[in-house]
């Protein structure tokens, strides 16, 4: 079989003084930091739709990029075939170990779901063929249950019981294709679970039946052998206007509320955070501190834009504070998916290859410079000084649920007026991380 991205070479490492736009300037995956190799800290994953689906098109505007990878015709199982050939020869010269996908990114969907899970069986037979003898796995699978008309208004939370019971046909179906190809985790929803007015909605009802398709999805799940977990990707608006998965806080308290907490963790998405109003390190944070930080879809939004623009991520800062909340939680079950998409203009083949050169640097630039964070030890330790004063009796009585509103207002009477807290030094803070980051 000829290559389909014949003029691309292998891409190596060759440190930060390369000017060789084929090559990793920080991305060195057997260098050893805190103990784990670059490529342990950073399972980086190929994002199936993007990568290899996605051709430009926006709501202005047809494809630009060629994405038939030599097919003679697009939408056709020929073209399903050279997606998996196109996308395991992108992952082999780039030395990425994983991918993800919805199940119709890997097939053209049939107007029967039966024609639709045979292309499915057939395209995925096809994919364990070409895993054979390499290290690539499949680090996620999920369903495409919002492109389709029929998920106008949702799928967990559609008014309809029957395009609900289509839904859970596709989860089924996606589950098996996840197991089969040897899947680490489930995702929903990246979807349209919410609504656009609540002039016609009764959330209580739509929420209660999206609950009720996770526990089935679970059950289901685990009965075929799935060990992984399952992630709720937060997502505030976009398409809907308002999803219920808001950000992490608000999918955690969901997942509580319908016991769901168990089998479930958060896949945080940099772009969904920043439209949630946050920053990315704030859902990481979040999800981390409630024991559920499990994946990450690795990309930034554009500030000045109030959507999710999915582009390769290259903002340092954000790279650095994500991995030291990474470092801080002791990794990740799942891994880096990057969900991110090439610019319209750049629409040649190369650019898919500079694209994720950018975004697998710019994540481990971000990993050693959390790593210099965590061992320099200041910002950790101005943190633990912050909070010394709880270290006291009263503090310890406090926090040992030893004490009563009673004694307190005692003490607070004995006391007068407390100081002032010491300061918070953000701008000291914010000026040690820069020392760090570029020295």
């Amino acid at each position: 079989m000829s290559e389909i991205f014949e003029n691309i070479p292998v891409i190596v490492f060759e440190g930060k003084d390369s000017t060789n736009p084929m090559a990793f300037k920080y991305y060195d995956a057997d260098r050893v930091i805190m103990g784990k190799k670059m490529s342990e800290h950073l399972p980086f994953a190929m994002a199936w739709w993007h990568n290899l689906c996605a051709g430009g098109t926006d709501m202005f505007g047809r494809d630009t990029a060629d994405k038939s990878f030599g097919a003679s015709e697009k939408g056709t199982m020929e073209h399903a075939k050279a997606k998996v050939d196109a996308g395991f020869e992108f992952m082999k010269k780039l030395g990425i170990r994983y991918f993800c996908f919805h199940d119709v990114d890997l097939v053209p969907e049939a107007d029967d779901i039966k024609e639709t899970n045979r292309r499915l069986d057939e395209i995925s037979d096809y994919i364990l063929e070409k895993m054979e003898g390499t290290d690539i796995k499949c680090l996620w699978g999920t369903a495409n249950m919002f492109g389709n008309p029929r998920f106008m208004n949702g799928a967990g939370s559609t008014n309809s019981v029957d395009v609900y019971a289509f839904a859970a046909a596709q989860i089924k179906k996606a589950l098996d294709l996840t197991v089969k190809l040897g899947g680490k985790g489930y995702v929903f929803w990246g979807g349209r679970e919410g609504y656009e007015t609540l002039l016609n909605t009764d959330v209580k009802f739509e929420q209660e039946n999206i609950a009720k398709l996770m526990h089935m999805a679970v059950d289901y799940g685990r009965s075929i052998g799935f060990k992984g977990d399952f992630y709720i990707e937060p997502k505030p608006k976009e398409p809907m206007k308002h999803q219920y998965d808001f950000d992490a806080a608000t999918a955690i308290g969901f997942l509580r509320q319908y016991g769901l907490d168990k089998d479930f963790k958060m896949n945080i998405e940099a772009n969904h955070a920043t439209l949630a109003g946050h920053t990315f390190q704030h859902d990481l944070r979040i999800s981390a501190i409630n024991g559920m930080l499990g994946s990450i879809d690795a990309n930034q939004g554009d500030m000045l834009l109030g959507w999710d623009t999915d582009e390769f991520p290259f903002n340092v800062y954000d790279a650095t504070l994500c991995m030291y909340e990474v470092l801080k939680n002791g990794g990740l079950t799942g891994g880096f998916n990057f969900d991110s998409k090439t610019r319209r203009p750049s629409y040649t083949l190369e650019d898919m290859f500079h694209a994720y050169i950018l975004g697998m640097d710019t994540f481990a630039l971000g990993l050693i410079k959390a790593a210099e964070i965590i061992e320099d030890g200041r910002i950790d330790q101005f943190v633990k000084d912050k909070y010394s004063s709880w270290n006291n009796e009263l503090g310890q009585k406090i926090r040992n649920n030893e004490t009563s509103l009673e004694e307190l207002f005692h003490y607070a009477e004995e006391l007068g007026a407390p100081e002032l807290p010491g300061s918070g030094r953000q701008e000291y803070l914010e000026s040690v991380m820069n020392n760090i980051l570029f020295k």
